[in-house]
């Protein structure tokens, strides 16, 4: 295995072209360099350095250039290597859970953008269905989530009203004797919400598309599959709003809560707290 400090010596001979003025570079005498050198052709079997008569002035053997140029990749991911680890050791970490019901874009543009105001925080982010997040908060798993729910159904960080609609795609025609739906899960508020809704306008449903993915519902929708339910952040130009006209019943709000696994939240809990209550409200 080469030593990478016998590769920092040849790169500085390259680069320096003298043992003298390398042997200053890394802070060794000269017949220290020198014998590091040879050490490294002899581990490499081949001649690294061409020396004129006087010894002063060297320059790299075809083999040499080609090693130093290896060596130098080397080093740099050496350091690299050396900086992430002192880099990570002062990070404070963040365990976020995401619903997998939530815009990913959104999302994704929201957390670059705390990122890039918050470089001492590590964000572990893990998606699902929020009764699946909400279990992870229960066993510790995860610091804090977001969660799609019952408004006011338990005590959170922050909470955002989230009214949810009928959609449809533009050219969806729908059939006489049932509504075709395309849903989320078991354990999903927009599913509930629309099967109950539908139960009790005593209205015949079948589901006819089911995905874990926003973008699936919305794509199912879009073509004309089904109808679905979604909050009004997530309706598409491809969709239609339908309502009571259209003999869909109005729908009541869900909640979107950022919950905490335990308080008091550290610092940096804290600071992403603040941040996504300021993104969410504001989008």
């Amino acid at each position: 295995m080469l030593d990478l400090d016998l590769l920092k010596t040849l790169v500085c001979v390259v680069d320096e072209r003298s043992f003298t003025r390398a042997a200053e570079r890394v802070h060794r005498t000269q017949s220290t360099v020198s014998q590091q050198i040879l050490r490294l052709e002899d581990s490499v079997g081949h001649a690294l350095l061409q020396r004129d008569r006087t010894g002063k002035n060297v320059a790299p053997t075809e083999r040499g250039e080609m090693l130093a140029g290896y060596a130098r990749r080397l080093l740099a991911i050496a350091q690299e290597a050396e900086d992430a680890l002192a880099s990570s050791s002062a990070l404070a970490t963040v365990r976020i859970g995401l619903p997998e019901d939530f815009d990913a874009r959104r999302m994704t543009a929201i957390l670059s953008g705390y990122m890039a105001i918050a470089p001492h925080v590590r964000l572990e982010t893990t998606s699902g269905m929020s009764v699946d997040l909400q279990r992870a908060l229960a066993a510790g798993s995860i610091d804090m989530a977001l969660l799609k729910r019952e408004p006011g159904s338990g005590p959170c960080i922050a909470s955002w009203p989230e009214p949810l609609v009928w959609v449809a795609g533009t050219t969806h025609v729908p059939p006489a004797d049932e509504v075709r739906l395309a849903l989320y899960p078991q354990g999903c508020i927009y599913r509930l919400r629309a099967t109950r809704s539908l139960d009790k306008a005593d209205r015949r449903w079948r589901i006819v598309f089911g995905s874990q993915s926003l973008a699936g519902i919305q794509a199912a929708v879009a073509s004309g599959l089904a109808v679905s339910v979604l909050p009004t952040s997530a309706v598409l130009a491809e969709h239609r709003v339908l309502g009571p006209a259209d003999g869909y019943p109005a729908l009541s709000p869900c909640e979107l809560a950022l919950v905490g696994a335990a308080l008091p939240l550290s610092a940096a809990q804290r600071s992403l707290a603040d941040y996504l209550r300021n993104a969410i409200s504001s989008a």
